[in-house]
């Protein structure tokens, strides 16, 4: 179980993210690929490298109040290249209200080339269950 993220993700710990740095408002996560994982030109899907992105820039939002919970507004991810190896995405924090968070990154595949872009927007909610509760999120 997961739990260095501030909260266990089933989902994050399914697919064996690996939380690298996470504070100041930037973050660094780490993924290697599963077989299962990939598309059909045997590279990773591309929805596993946008999941992947989405929790690194969401972690950067967290990273400068661990205590609250983020919840995706809206996502834009570019893809360059196809995405092989273990993977490396990079977040940043760019600006925070008081109830939201702008950020952006970059995945890197095992050669360090950039291979899909995200800047994304995240509300931010306070964590009143257990990390390990299921429990609505308010959109108010």
């Amino acid at each position: 179980m997961q739990e260095s993220f501030g909260a266990y993700i089933p989902f994050v710990d399914h697919l064996g993210f690996e939380l690298v740095f996470f504070d100041e408002g930037q973050s660094e996560l780490r993924y290697t690929p599963e077989p299962e994982h990939m598309n059909s030109f045997n590279v990773t899907h591309g929805g596993a490298v946008m999941t992947l992105l989405d929790v690194t820039l969401a972690t950067a939002a967290r990273s400068v109040d661990k205590g609250m919970g983020v919840v995706t507004i809206e996502m834009k991810t570019s893809f360059m290249q196809p995405a092989k190896g273990t993977l490396t995405a990079k977040g940043r924090l760019m600006h925070r209200t008081g109830s939201m968070a702008f950020t952006e990154g970059t995945l890197y595949d095992a050669d360090g080339k950039a291979c899909a872009h995200a800047t994304a927007t995240f509300k931010y909610v306070k964590r009143d269950a257990a990390p390990t509760q299921l429990h609505e999120i308010p959109t108010d």
